[in-house]
Order: structure tokens, then C-alpha cells, then sequence
């Protein structure tokens, strides 16, 4: 397969002087006076490392599908969002780039736990439970096969490294780090936002196998919903058509992008390699893809 670079157009970096930011994978993360601003750009990671070139549009369409599930779903949890168009963003940032990629968000302090909720027996899991019928050290029936949906949805948290990669902790190493009470509302909330989204979700054709979400506390002690929700990136999207226990899923999530790695022996160490024009295209297709289908909108910037 040739590698070459893309000639479609990729935000891959923000510079918006006078305001602090820091960088995570996929987001740069502006401090504005009172509040986050949160832009979300085009890069892309696998194995923990980011891509030397980016999906066009990713960003917009990691935005616009969390945008959409924190509206739908805020009865459930109280989110960090503030609504804003363009026009309401300080000068700096009414820029044409960032249309359709930022959020505006309320300050909170963010909760270092990811919350992983398993919906199906996919990815490392499956590798788990094939040597311990285990997943994250939760025991799980037997004779499970490969995808097959779990009979309830687990929770099965991770540390949240700022390098490198989580690490799988359980119920009872979560209430040590941060207590009963909120570990407990953690999981609750988890477990609900999940099964809420996976069930929307199946009524539109996509399949949520797993996900994770983040949460913060704002300065009353009240349980935010924060960073992103039920995305290609933090969950796996497999199409409701054609779904089969018992082998791998296609999928409208990164997992395409991480079968090309592994398909080119990639060492998962830095640098990221160039992903081919086929691969970036064909990305960019599977996430507009599931924007479409579990909005029911057409994507803006096509």
C-alpha cells in the first residue's frame, strides 16, 4: 500500500497567542477568563500514540456527536457545557478552522479515573476472558464467544495517565483514591449514561460495544459529565447489519486505523507513521458515517 501524505487538509495544531493552552492526544485546551475552551483538532491516536498526519473533519465530527449526547442525555448527568456559537467566542478564536470543533465549558475539577463501561466481549477484554473468563478481574459466565454481548454491562475503570497507558483498577481501588460515596456515583452514572446511549444508539443501526467517560466536580460538589461522549474515539461503534458473535466486528470507530498498524508491523512506539490517502479517507468516511446515522443530520462541513 503506498504511504504518502494526503492532499485533503488536516487541523492538526491550534495557536491562539495571549491565552493559555495545554494539549492532550486529540484536544488543545484554552483557558479563558471564566471558563475552557476546548478545541478539538484533527489528530489522531492508536496505541497511544499520535498519527504523523490526521483525519480531515475528525475533530468537527468528535464535537458535534458529544455535543449532541450531552444534550440528550443531560436529564441523566449534568454536564460541563455552555452553548456558544462562533460568534460568541472572544476575537482570537472566530476563526473558519474552528467552526464546528469547539466547546465551551464550565470549570471543574477533573475526577482521574476513565470509567470504562463493557457492553460487549471485545478488544483486551476478549483477550482477558479467553485466559481467566475474567474482564478487568470481573468474572464473567463461560463459554462466551468473541463480541458477544455480556447479559449486563460491567464497569470496568482505568487510571487516567497523562503518558502512557491506563492501567485497569477496581471497584474498591477507586473508592481508596476517591471515596465510597463518589466512587459509587461514578459507576451509577457510568452504567446509566451507557445503557441509555446504547439503547438509543441500536434504534439507528450502530452497536455501542463500550465506552469511556470522564467527569469533574464543579465547585458545589455536583458530578459533571465532561470531555467527550459516546464517540469513534472513546467507544467502538460496530453497524447493527451484518453483526456476528464469534469474530471481529467492522466498525465505524479507529479500529480501522489500528488494523492498518498492526497490518504494517507497527512497533506502538513514537513517531506515529504517515497513514496512507486510503486509510484517511476511508477513516474520515466511517466517522462521518456515525455522525450521521446516530444524529440523524446531515454533516455540515462535507
Amino acid at each position: 500500500m503506498e504511504t504518502k501524505t494526503p492532499k485533503a487538509t488536516a487541523l492538526l495544531n491550534t495557536d491562539v497567542p495571549g491565552f493559555p493552552k495545554r494539549s492532550g492526544k486529540v484536544r488543545d485546551i484554552y483557558e479563558l477568563p471564566a471558563e475552557l475552551l476546548i478545541i478539538a483538532t484533527d489528530r489522531i491516536s492508536a496505541f497511544d500514540v499520535v498519527m504523523a498526519n490526521g483525519i480531515p473533519d475528525k475533530g468537527r465530527v468528535l464535537t458535534q456527536i458529544s455535543l449532541f449526547w450531552f444534550e440528550k442525555l443531560a436529564g441523566l448527568v449534568p454536564n460541563h457545557i455552555i452553548p456558544a456559537t462562533l460568534a460568541d467566542l472572544p476575537a482570537p478564536f472566530r476563526k473558519s478552522e474552528f467552526d464546528g470543533r469547539f466547546m465551551r465549558c464550565r470549570r471543574a475539577k477533573v475526577i482521574p479515573i476513565e470509567c470504562v463501561v463493557r457492553g460487549y466481549l471485545a478488544g483486551s477484554g476478549w483477550k482477558e476472558y479467553q485466559v481467566s473468563a475474567t474482564v478487568c478481574g470481573v468474572k464473567l459466565p463461560a463459554g462466551l464467544a468473541q463480541c458477544q454481548e455480556l447479559p449486563e454491562p460491567i464497569f470496568t475503570p482505568t487510571t487516567k495517565a497523562e503518558q502512557g497507558h491506563d492501567m485497569p483498577v477496581t471497584f474498591a481501588q477507586v473508592a481508596q483514591a476517591v471515596g465510597e460515596n463518589l466512587a459509587r456515583r461514578l459507576r451509577d452514572a457510568s452504567l446509566a449514561l451507557y445503557t441509555a446511549g446504547r439503547d438509543y444508539a441500536r434504534q439507528k443501526g450502530v452497536i455501542i460495544a463500550d465506552t469511556k467517560f470522564e467527569f469533574g466536580l464543579d465547585e458545589s460538589g455536583t458530578l459533571l459529565l465532561i470531555d467527550e461522549v459516546l464517540t469513534p474515539d472513546s467507544s467502538r461503534f460496530w453497524p447493527v447489519a451484518g453483526y456476528k458473535p464469534g469474530r471481529d466486528q467492522e466498525s465505524f470507530d479507529k479500529q480501522f486505523v489500528r488494523d492498518y498498524l498492526e497490518q504494517i508491523g507497527f512497533n506502538k512506539q513514537p513517531p506515529g507513521p504517515v497513514l496512507p490517502r486510503e486509510i484517511v479517507q476511508a477513516t474520515r468516511a466511517k466517522y462521518v458515517e456515525a455522525y450521521t446515522r446516530l444524529t440523524g443530520r446531515e454533516f455540515a462541513w462535507a
